[in-house]
């Protein structure tokens, strides 16, 4: 009998992505959909799904915590007695790079809604995606130069230096896998062209979260420090603003560019506007290719204020491995042969979902 989407999705997400077995208890960590970014029917479709696979089922509210997050005693006891955690929750995500329990597998999921939870972005195989990431990643290591450009005026350079990179760059796993490792900033300068807005980066939520610009900004990126803006001066004055108060808030380095990374996974789409909600938006859309994004403001990842620009290409050593926002995945070493064994990851590459939740683009 054929599996329906989800069945496909919740089995890539356990067995393929978790590695779940039969007789397995799993905890769903979900944040309820009353705060509007996780739908209730993708809680429910993972716990139905999952409980047809085999697996004891619990679910806890974890809530969402805008500016302290962190876990509670009891829900690292409920943590530490699951098998797999899975989290449906913004909690996840914030907390990625934090210690967890090491007894446990741990997902942090990004399949907000139903619509995504049933599309390529979660059926196509998840192990096609870590080795698509872990290609990218050897091909950026052994780099001598690498140049980002985009057709709004990006125009950066540098050499990427992994040397104090960790072998795994968040203490959890991703579902999907939908980016390659974190490129380091300091041995990067140029100009970025912002897409039109500053937005956090889900590590700590606050007020005015996003500022929007009238027209085109660049951020001058000096060695992996923020060196100004370019731009009309309206614009440039909220940019300088928001970096003052943010930093403050939170007491961190205010010029520090951490890292930068593009999305891998072209079955990742966005077909709401950006502008009706930046929050969700930045959770769900940054594994499209169309997008790369730097980690900025606080000298540690995620930081605190994204800069996202849009169909970037990205040159590894004067090969375009991204192409006006499409990832040339048949351009890697082994990149024709891992899209060989995993036909389903093919098949989104050939028809690769290119809604960003920019109006009127595609």
């Amino acid at each position: 009998m054929t599996q329906t989407s989800a069945e496909t999705a919740v089995h890539n997400l356990l067995m393929h992505c978790a590695g779940a077995q039969a007789g397995q208890r799993v905890l769903i960590a979900y944040e309820p959909e009353t705060f509007g970014y996780f739908d209730a029917e993708v809680v429910d479709s993972v716990a139905r799904e999952a409980t047809k696979l085999g697996l004891h089922v619990d679910r806890t509210n974890v809530g969402f915590e805008a500016q302290d997050p962190r876990f509670s005693p009891d829900l690292m006891e409920q943590m530490r007695a699951a098998d797999v955690v899975v989290f449906l929750a913004r909690l996840g995500d914030q907390l990625r790079f934090s210690e967890m329990p090491d007894t446990t597998t741990i997902v942090n999921s990004y399949t907000l809604t139903s619509e995504l939870l049933n599309s390529g972005f979660a059926t196509a195989h998840y192990q096609a995606f870590c080795e698509l990431k872990a290609a990218v990643d050897r091909v950026v290591a052994q780099a001598d130069e690498i140049e980002l450009t985009c057709p709004a005026g990006t125009s950066v350079r540098g050499r990427p230096d992994l040397g104090n990179i960790p072998s795994s760059d968040t203490t959890l796993r991703r579902f999907p896998v939908s980016v390659f490792s974190p490129v380091p900033a300091e041995g990067f300068s140029g100009k970025v062209a912002l897409g039109g807005f500053l937005t956090g980066t889900g590590s700590r939520y606050y007020d005015d979260y996003t500022v929007e610009f009238d027209s085109q900004v660049f951020a001058l990126l000096n060695h992996g420090r923020l060196d100004g803006f370019e731009g009309a001066s309206a614009d440039v004055a909220k940019a300088e603003a928001q970096y003052d108060r943010v930093s403050a808030m939170f007491g961190i380095d205010r010029n520090f560019v951490h890292s930068w990374h593009a999305g891998i996974h072209p079955g990742c789409g966005f077909p709401w506007d950006m502008r009706r909600d930046y929050d969700r938006w930045g959770g769900a859309a940054f594994g499209n290719p169309r997008i790369l994004h730097f980690h900025t403001c606080g000298a540690y990842a995620p930081g605190e204020i994204s800069w996202n620009l849009f169909d970037a290409t990205i040159e590894v050593d004067g090969v375009a491995l991204w192409e006006q926002g499409v990832f040339r995945a048949d351009r890697l070493p082994e990149g024709r042969e891992i899209l060989a064994r995993y036909p389903c990851a093919a098949q989104v590459f050939a028809a690769p979902d290119r809604n960003i939740g920019l109006s009127g683009t595609s």
